[in-house]
């Protein structure tokens, strides 16, 4: 809006009420805005528009949801009771229901818009959904009809102060007429990946704001809608110079020894490589043992349930209780299923950053990988969510699986070792009677690190390192190192 020859008025924005739909938005809608929400049948489109409504209301809006031909009334709301954001306590006052289907039938688009108009101005709405734009499409005899329509529907939002979302099933693979002229165009998707689905929303268009491009998973569930931006699309900043901090202890002292800075580096990213049995969880349970209320401790875990974790710690000699008591460590555990990518990374993010989290225990990046619909995305996933976490001063302990072959290194994929600053090797040697635990430092960025091969054991007192161990000799020799 222009108040003179020199002066342009931002367009004011409200937010949508949907968990992460904003962040998508880059800001939530602008008022007055004509929106298409656009999507197969069953894609979501319906709560969506509901959800705005009820949302739009609680902030202090009127809200009015219009339909042609679609489900009955009395239909759609018992569908949405069910849902958490329902509250029938604003029908019909701040928020009603009516159908135009009639009016459409009898007088066209102009008998809708008349419709439309009378309803803005004698409820005073802030907000309308006209849920049947199909419907409204085929009553028009050209394009040029359609347009016509949209245009009064954008110039009587403007004049009423009221956001227009326009519901439709139309096929997103096609540009109809009504695509050029709105605000904005959301498609919503629900696509098989063999015998799972994923929902997705698209920003197909969105004027006036810097939104993110892509496509960005949401689920519903009792809560509605919630929408989880893509990792790499919102942290895709590059990583920040590493500040020169103490090592933070693994909890192993003779490791910290022979790793040469006094622990790992503060806010590195490390990966514990190492087949089944060979002691990554243990490893992890030491490093998250030495959490404090100045180094707040996460274990997000996919395949140990917390009250196995916490039996572990303890015949390990660790008091993982006491931690979890005092608020210096929490566990969260996500049993095997079917996961979402991005509902997993923010998952962690909104948890480290509640907790002030500063050491970071990721116990299986398999359940990322295996949440993947898109394999390719990893890669990148991965390099900004470490970034992220970085950023954040957070120093993370994670671990891969790895081939169940004695004394062979199985190819790490994804381009984990790339995209980490440390990595340390967990396997099994064949040693005539009896298999022995080795470790090795593969890379140490920035450190002075010993990369030989080390036993290790584990007892009561928790897991050490007892010496330095010789391919040829089949024995242990002493470390040169004090360990």
């Amino acid at each position: 809006m222009i108040q003179d020859d020199r002066t342009v008025v931002s367009l004011e924005r409200f937010g949508s009420q949907i968990p992460g739909l904003d962040v998508v938005l880059g800001g939530g809608f602008f008022s007055s805005g004509v929106y298409i929400l656009q999507g197969a049948p069953g894609s979501g489109k319906t709560i969506m528009a509901n959800q705005i409504c009820y949302g739009h209301v609680k902030e202090g809006g009127r809200a009015i949801y219009v339909t042609l031909l679609s489900e009955s009334h009395t239909r759609m709301l018992q569908h949405l009771r069910s849902l958490d954001f329902f509250d029938e306590a604003i029908i019909p006052d701040q928020l009603s229901y009516i159908s135009a289907f009639h009016d459409l039938e009898q007088e066209g688009l102009k008998g809708l818009m008349m419709v439309l108009r009378r309803e803005m101005r004698a409820q005073q709405v802030s907000l309308l959904v006209l849920d049947g734009l199909v419907a409204a499409a085929e009553s028009a005899q050209t394009d040029r009809e359609l347009k016509k329509f949209i245009h009064e529907v954008q110039t009587s939002a403007v004049f009423h102060g009221c956001t227009v979302f326009l519901l439709t099933s139309g096929s997103p693979q096609r540009v109809n007429a009504e695509h050029t002229m709105v605000d904005g165009i959301i498609e919503l998707e629900d696509r098989l990946f063999d015998a799972r689905a994923e929902r997705s929303l698209h920003l197909r268009k969105f004027r006036g704001a810097d939104s993110l491009r892509g496509k960005h998973a949401f689920q519903i569930t009792h809560e509605g809608l919630h929408v989880y931006p893509r990792v790499e699309a919102l942290f895709n900043r590059p990583p920040a110079a590493a500040d020169e901090k103490a090592g933070l202890s693994t909890g192993i002292s003779q490791l910290d020894a022979l790793i040469g800075s006094s622990g790992l580096p503060a806010s590195s990213a490390t990966v514990l490589v190492g087949s089944t049995g060979t002691g990554k969880t243990t490893f992890c349970l030491h490093f998250l043992a030495q959490s404090s209320a100045a180094e707040p401790g996460l274990f997000f875990g996919f395949f140990e349930s917390p009250d196995r974790l916490r039996t572990r710690a303890g015949s390990l000699g660790l008091d993982l209780d006491r931690l979890e008591a005092d608020g210096n460590v929490a566990l969260m555990w996500h049993a095997q299923g079917e996961h979402v990518l991005d509902q997993l990374g923010h998952s962690l993010l909104d948890a480290v950053s509640n907790r002030g989290v500063k050491r970071l225990v990721i116990d299986g990046l398999s359940g990322f990988f295996e949440a993947a619909t898109y394999p390719e995305r990893i890669g990148r996933f991965f390099a900004c969510l470490i970034n992220e976490l970085r950023a954040r001063g957070v120093t993370m302990l994670m671990t891969l699986e790895a081939g169940d072959m004695l004394g062979s290194l199985t190819p790490i994929h994804y381009g984990v070792s790339a995209m980490v600053d440390n990595l340390l090797l967990l396997r099994f040697i064949d040693a005539g009677v009896r298999a022995r635990r080795l470790i090795t430092i593969m890379k140490m960025r920035n450190s002075n690190y010993d990369p030989s091969l080390y036993e290790i054991s584990m007892s009561a007192q928790g897991m050490s390192i007892d010496g330095q161990f010789a391919h040829a000799e089949n024995e242990l020799i002493p470390s040169a190192k004090p360990v």
